[in-house]
């Protein structure tokens, strides 16, 4: 409550002595947007590809809160107007920041959890879901057409997952090969078919008998019984619900028109070859392959029911179906308590299976998936010989375990900036010039120096933030803004000359001399002043992540400004003015983390919900446990809309 009252307070109240002021739109707003922003952000001149312009009525404002958030972030931190042009004066900057954050604050008092499309699983999602139901390995992502990622940059996006009729073809092929090498192994079929059905000759000759004399008799030890004891269970997992009576009438069917068809195989081979047929059916139903929830019936947000909020729980930490305690806490109908909420997060990342989490969530963030794919775009193996397949996955298992660690024991996203340990094997320790690591096992393992600590000292996100043949400040300044500050520099103008790439300009004057005279341009000074501080302060990291003094002739001074002002003298010292900016990171991993949590792009609607998880992080030390249990709490997570009302954004 004290967390909700502060959120209301900072947002509605930036300015103490005029808090209680209702401020109009078109009266008080829009002359000093006039004033002060239009000659940059109009019609004709879009500076940063905004036109401010346009927004003539309050309503516009809300339908695009997002953009008007970041409006209102830019005059609060001064970053605008920009240093070039006249500042505001006490009065204008308190109409802007506070008249525009109150018409904002008013409109997210009608809450909406936004909406969350039918979502098919994604092939992480997939894969282990059928190693989940079947123990089969399936490798999803090498067999099926590849999936883009969505809105929020992850793979489970409703928006990007997508159906065509080549993927209906290979989930066909995959329900075949999967069910095929189940029944091929005794051991696991017995898991899922735990009966050795057959009847014995005095029950089938009575069978036959019998009904020759009474219609009313019921056969003995019917196959359809027995198929019923394992069928059910099985779609009730796969389905991740109680399945209904009409699906239970068409499993039966099928299973039925199967086993007539066989009347010379033997049991138990005829009972199980009829029960795969069935499996295979499963596998490929909608109910399966859609995580679905079911519509509302009234137009107003209602909760999930416990089985569907099961199940966003379980594709959240475990990328895969609910386990039998979350089945039976669902079906009990216990899961929409808070309490036993808490105890299931604390409980699943406490399971090895929220190992999925960390690596699909982390390495999708800071878009590492690229070092498993032998043809992405990384440094070239010729200028970088000791930059192998090899090198790569380690750096990539290096990352997520180093996620995890953080995650699940140390239990502080701090680490994630700066970090005395890292996790290693022999071969990356003696590739980053680490001493005293011994074996193919990855350990934790104590930095001398504070250098390599933290994520940007790793070598995953310097070869990703790099182009084949060099570093790229450029690229990693606006790395670290977007997905360590999730602040994301304007569009370059369309115009804008791109750095040479003669290879004796680099070599005699080196990067930051030639971004130096790149920037003296007005139009690319205001980007990269704050993007090439960033990047230049990682320098010393080459793009095969290894570390070097000198880039071509040129010594590296990995010193700099940044944009605020505060001055470093390298990487160590970068790190330690990063995590001055708590704010800044905390809303990014809330807003990371809730996109990915509930598969869509996060909206304005759900920037109350932002807020507060990043006020959790704030209050508690950045620990991991409490805000992932806020989060599943949370009104986006819990709740679900009409998917045919109208936009969540539009106004009444």
């Amino acid at each position: 409550m004290k967390a909700c009252i502060f959120l209301l307070f900072s947002l509605f109240a930036l300015h103490p002595t005029m808090a209680q002021e209702t401020l109009d739109y078109t009266q008080d707003i829009i002359p000093v947007l006039r004033k002060h922003c239009y000659n940059c952000h109009n019609v004709g001149n879009p500076k940063g590809g905004v036109n401010l312009e346009r927004y003539e009525e309050e309503g516009r404002i809300i339908k695009e809160g997002q953009l008007w958030l970041k409006v209102v972030d830019m005059v609060r931190t001064k970053e605008m107007p920009p240093s070039n042009k006249p500042s505001l004066n006490e009065e204008d900057y308190h109409v802007l920041v506070d008249g525009i954050n109150g018409i904002l604050i008013k409109s997210l008092e009608k809450k909406t959890p936004g909406k969350v499309i039918i979502r098919r699983l994604s092939h992480t999602e997939y894969h282990y879901t059928v190693l989940d139901l079947t123990g089969i390995s399936y490798d999803a992502a090498n067999r099926f057409p590849a999936d883009g990622s969505g809105g929020g940059g992850f793979d489970n996006q409703g928006g990007s997952l997508f159906f065509t009729p080549l993927k209906m073809e290979r989930y066909y092929d995959a329900a075949e090969e999967i069910v095929t090498k189940l029944y091929a192994d005794p051991e696991k079929w017995q898991q899922l078919v735990p009966i050795q059905y057959h009847q014995k000759l005095w029950q089938r000759f009575l069978n036959w008998l019998l009904p020759k004399f009474s219609a009313d008799f019921k056969p003995i030890n019917p196959p359809e019984a027995a198929a019923e004891s394992v069928i059910y269970p099985f779609a009730g997992k796969a389905f991740r619900r109680l399945i209904k009576v009409e699906e239970k009438e068409n499993f039966m069917a099928l299973f039925e028109k199967v086993y007539q068809s066989m009347p010379d195989d033997p049991n138990p081979q005829r009972f199980n070859k009829s029960v795969a047929e069935v499996f295979k059916a499963i596998l490929i139903s909608p109910s399966f392959l859609y995580k679905m929830e079911e519509e509302p019936v009234v137009n107003d947000p209602v909760p999930l029911s416990d089985f569907e909020l099961a199940s966003r729980l379980s594709f959240f930490l475990w990328c895969s179906m609910p386990d039998d305690e979350l089945f039976q806490l669902a079906v009990q109908g216990k899961l929409q308590d808070e309490g036993v909420l808490e105890q299931q997060v604390s409980r699943m990342l406490e399971d090895p299976k929220s190992l999925r989490f960390s690596e699909s969530f982390v390495s999708q963030w800071l878009g590492i998936n690229k070092l498993k794919d032998p043809n992405a775009p990384l440094a070239e193996l010729a200028r970088f010989p000791q930059f192998t397949q090899d090198i790569r996955e380690a750096m990539f298992r290096e990352t997520t375990a180093f996620f995890h660690h953080v995650l699940t024991e140390r239990k502080n996203f701090l680490d994630l900036i700066s970090s005395n340990y890292s996790f290693l094997n022999e071969e990356l320790a003696g590739y980053y010039g680490i001493d005293g690591v011994e074996g193919e096992d990855f350990r934790k393992v104590a930095l001398a120096t504070p250098v390599r600590g933290g994520l940007l000292g790793m070598g995953s996100v310097q070869a990703v933030t790099s182009l084949p043949t060099r570093t790229s400040p450029v690229l990693r300044g606006k790395w670290v803004l977007e997905e360590i500050l999730g602040t994301s520099p304007p569009p370059p103008p369309p115009d804008v000359a791109e750095l040479p790439e003669d290879e004796g300009l680099h070599k005699d004057l080196g990067l930051k001399a030639l971004l130096e005279r790149h920037r003296s341009d007005p139009a690319c000074q205001s980007c990269h002043e704050k993007m090439d501080p960033l990047g230049l302060g990682l320098e010393n990291f080459g793009a095969d992540g290894k570390w070097r003094e000198s880039y071509g002739n040129v010594p590296i001074d990995p010193s700099g400004v940044l944009a605020t002002g505060e001055t470093f003298e390298g990487p160590a010292e970068l790190k330690r003015l990063l995590l001055e900016e708590k704010e800044k990171f905390a809303r990014n991993i809330s807003q990371k983390s809730l996109s990915f949590a509930i598969g869509r792009s996060i909206t304005f609607t759900d920037e109350m919900a932002v807020r507060e998880l990043s006020d959790v992080l704030m209050e508690n030390d950045f620990n991991p446990d409490l805000f992932i249990a806020e989060l599943v709490k949370s009104y986006p997570f819990r709740m679900k809309i009409k998917d045919f009302q109208k936009k969540v954004n539009e106004i009444d």
